[in-house]
This record gives C-alpha cells, sequence and structure tokens, in this order.
C-alpha cells in the first residue's frame, strides 16, 4: 500500500508542477548594425523623442489628411478583415486555454427497452424483457497535463494571437501609410496643375504676341506655329495631370471606404514641408516594428509546438467521474437505492503508431526553423527599408537644392529670351527652347519635393510608425 501511496504523490506531483518538452526558446539572432549609415533631415531619437504613437501622420501638419485618416480606420474594408482575423485568432486560443480545466457534462435519457428472448445466459430469467430506463447523471474527465502538451498548446494559440494582433496593426500602418503617399501625391499633382495652368496663360499671351508681329509683317508664321505647339503641349501636359490626379484621388476613395464616382477632395496647392522625423538605433526596429514582432511571436509559436508534438511520446493521463440516478421509473428517481457511480484513472498509451510521432516532431522542429529564417529575413528587410529610405531623403535634399538653382536659372533665361524677341534679338525659336527648360525644372523641383514626402513617409512606414511591443496584449 505504501508503495501505491508513493506512486499516487509521485504522480500527482508531477501533474502539479508538470514539465514542458519544448526546446528554451531563444529569438532568432540577425546581424545588426550600431547605427544607421546616411544623415539627413531626421534625428537620433531617444525614448521621450519617439514618433507619435496613434497619430504620426500629424508631423505633416494637414488638417485634410487628418479627416482622411479618421475615415480610413472607420471605414477601410481591408482593416475591418485584418481585425476580424485577429479576433479569429483570439478565439483560437480560447479555445486551446480550454484544454486546461476539466470537461463537465450533464445528461438524462428515458428510454422504453427489450432484451432478447434468446439472450445469453447471464440474463437474468425473472428480468422482464419489456422495461422502462430513466437515466440522469452527470460526467467529468480532466486530461492530466503530465508532459506539457496543453500548456504548449495554450502557449503556441497565444503566441499565434499576439502575432494576429502585431499583424492587425502592421496592416494598419501600412494602409495609413499608403494613404499619406497617395495624399501627397494628389498634392503634387495639385500644384503642378496650378504651374502648368499658369504656364498655359503665359504661353496663349507669347502665342498671341507672335500673331501680332506675324500681323505686322515682323516675323514669319513659323514663330507663330512654334508659339501654338508650346501652347498645344503644356494643354497636353495639363489634361495629363488631371488624369493623375483623378487615379489618385480614387485610390484615395477605396482607401477611406468610399464611393469613387460621388467622392471629391478640393485642391489645395500649399507645400507640405517634408517633417524632421525621429530615427533611433537600428536595433530598435525589433521592437517598433509590428511585422518584426509578429515574425518572432510566430517563430515563439513554432518552438512551442515541439512540445506538443514530443508530448505525444509519452502515455496520457485522463481522470474520469461520473454520477447519477437510474431506474425503470419517474417516481422516486431520485433516491438513494438508484445511485449510480464510477470514478478511476485512464492511461493510454501508443505502442506502434508508423512512424507518425517522429514524422511529427521532425515538421515542428523545420516549422521552427522557417518561422526563424522568415523572423530573419523580415528583420534584414526593414533594416534595409529603413536604409533606403535614409538615402533618398539625403540624396534627395541635395537634389532639391540643384534643382531648385536650376529652374531659377531657367526661368531668367526664359525672361531674357522673352525681352530679346520683343526687341527682335532673337528668333522664337530661342523662346521656345527656354519655354521647354523652364518648364521642364519647374515641373523637375515639384516633383522632387513630392518624392522626397513620398520618402519621408516610407521611412516612417519602416520605423514602425508611432507602434512598439509594449502594444502587445499580455494576458
Amino acid at each position: 500500500m505504501k508503495k501505491l501511496e508513493w506512486i499516487l504523490c509521485a504522480a500527482v506531483a508531477a501533474a502539479l508542477s508538470g514539465c514542458s518538452l519544448a526546446p528554451a526558446y531563444k529569438t532568432p539572432a540577425t546581424p545588426q548594425a550600431s547605427a544607421y549609415r546616411d544623415v539627413g533631415p531626421w534625428i537620433s531619437a531617444v525614448p521621450s523623442d519617439q514618433l507619435p504613437r496613434d497619430s504620426w501622420w500629424k508631423l505633416y501638419d494637414d488638417d485634410q489628411l487628418d479627416q482622411l485618416q479618421a475615415s480610413l480606420l472607420a471605414n477601410n474594408t481591408d482593416l475591418a478583415a485584418a481585425l476580424a482575423h485577429y479576433q479569429q485568432a483570439q478565439a483560437y486560443s480560447a479555445q486551446a486555454r480550454s484544454e486546461l480545466f476539466p470537461q463537465i457534462g450533464a445528461g438524462a435519457v428515458g428510454q422504453r427497452q427489450r432484451q432478447s428472448a434468446t439472450a445469453p445466459p447471464l440474463r437474468n430469467p425473472a428480468a422482464p424483457s419489456d422495461y422502462d430506463s430513466y437515466t440522469v447523471g452527470v460526467q467529468a474527465s480532466y486530461e492530466v497535463d503530465l508532459w506539457g502538451q496543453v500548456r504548449n498548446t495554450v502557449e503556441a494559440g497565444r503566441d499565434n494571437a499576439l502575432a494576429a494582433q502585431a499583424d492587425l496593426a502592421s496592416a494598419q500602418l501600412s494602409l495609413q501609410a499608403q494613404l499619406v503617399d497617395t495624399y501627397v501625391q494628389l498634392r503634387g499633382y495639385d500644384q503642378q496643375i496650378a504651374l502648368l495652368q499658369q504656364t498655359i496663360e503665359a504661353y496663349g499671351k507669347a502665342l498671341k504676341l507672335t500673331q501680332t508681329l506675324h500681323a505686322g509683317g515682323i516675323v514669319s508664321g513659323l514663330d507663330v506655329s512654334r508659339a501654338q505647339t508650346q501652347l498645344s503641349d503644356a494643354r497636353s501636359q495639363w489634361s495629363q495631370a488631371l488624369a493623375q490626379r483623378a487615379l489618385m484621388q480614387d485610390q484615395i476613395a477605396v482607401l477611406v471606404g468610399e464611393n469613387a464616382s460621388t467622392f471629391t477632395l478640393p485642391a489645395q496647392t500649399t507645400a507640405i514641408p517634408v517633417p524632421v522625423v525621429p530615427v533611433g538605433v537600428p536595433s530598435g526596429l525589433l521592437q517598433r516594428r509590428p511585422d518584426v514582432a509578429a515574425a518572432e511571436r510566430r517563430v515563439a509559436a513554432a518552438n512551442a509546438g515541439i512540445g506538443v508534438a514530443r508530448a505525444a511520446w509519452f502515455p496520457s493521463l485522463t481522470l474520469n467521474a461520473q454520477g447519477g440516478f437510474q431506474s425503470t421509473g419517474w417516481a422516486n428517481l431520485f433516491t438513494a437505492p438508484n445511485r449510480i457511480w464510477a470514478l478511476g484513472p485512464q492511461l493510454a498509451y501508443d505502442l506502434f503508431d508508423g512512424g507518425y510521432r517522429k514524422a511529427s516532431v521532425n515538421a515542428a522542429k523545420a516549422k521552427t526553423d522557417e518561422a526563424g529564417a522568415t523572423y530573419r529575413g523580415v528583420v534584414l528587410t526593414a533594416f534595409q527599408q529603413v536604409q533606403d529610405n535614409l538615402a533618398l531623403l539625403d540624396h534627395l535634399g541635395t537634389a532639391g537644392v540643384n534643382q531648385k538653382d536650376a529652374s531659377d536659372a531657367a526661368q531668367h533665361a526664359l525672361d531674357l529670351s522673352m525681352t530679346q524677341y520683343k526687341h527682335g534679338a532673337v528668333s522664337y525659336l530661342d523662346v521656345v527652347q527656354a519655354q521647354t527648360v523652364a518648364l521642364q525644372e519647374q515641373r523637375g523641383l515639384l516633383q522632387l519635393d513630392t518624392q522626397r514626402l513620398r520618402a519621408s513617409v516610407q521611412l516612417i512606414r519602416a520605423l514602425g510608425g508611432g507602434w512598439s511591443t509594449d502594444q502587445l496584449a499580455r494576458r
């Protein structure tokens, strides 16, 4: 008896303490730099100087953009789908957690039964062939988690739910960045359209001038044709810019959950300044990017899956209990003589499975290796994206200064050529050449400004916006 008591105590102790067959989890190592290579219009962030957590786009100081972001959060269909996916992951995690508790059920059965007249000899001859049977009872079962299978399943479910939560944050950040990127492009087209409208007016006046001079016999019809060509080309560029703006507006409509046929945005030509973006050290990306956090949690979930697969090599212990009342009639059913009960453990072990458990463990290990490789790839891509956009901001800033000088010089050359043409010092071909260069340089300057704004948006996105891993739910 003492030996049996010792065994039972050991079993209870094992059940209470439990053990996990999952390997000790370590975040996969990734190569990291101590600092970013390029310098430019950003600052090195400190904990008190990070991007705004919930409204990083306010760095662009645009009220219309703020309203669009609010509409995106409320109405975007992709974001709603990502939220539903996260809610599914939460539900699956709760399902796995329920295995930590006993399963309890209740039931009642009422039957009219008949025994066979040729039943085996064990049948009592005095027992009636036809009788009623009524049973009411409860039953409970609990699988003792000796080897951590349930706990590892719960841990994997929790990690997958956290990954889905990070996926939701990543989807939200991506959509918000896409909205800002599309919006700054639209505003860039607004500026180009305004420039082309001014150009069309100037070219129209130049055409009238050549027509007047031609009518007086001062210039040939060739000058009139050249002036007309310039005006028509400017009108064509204006129409093309309008078409591109319409596409940007339609993209914004979809992002904010509106019908593109009824959605409009008023034109604004005020320049959006390139914000100063707080940039931390490269290692901060591991805490600041939701896609990195999601990939890391999936590694942890896969690691817990190894423990689940290994636990199948050991026997399972289930505690069962049931009790109730059984009688041939409803009257006096709930009395002591009608009580029934059963209590006892159930031990099960697979002796032969044709290699199924070994294959399961190998598959779990391979899944963990896959998740680890994916995590390292996500981290390296994150470093690349930040570095790329830092380089873009740096070099585009220098290009913008040079482009401004080129645009000013081209405009000065155009002013000189028009003055000289009015005095008959040059032909209209010189004016045409100056007009073409001036418009090209002015549009190039506007396009560079838009590219710098887009690079700043992508930099903020690459930095994870204002998100951080402390936003992951802890349950």
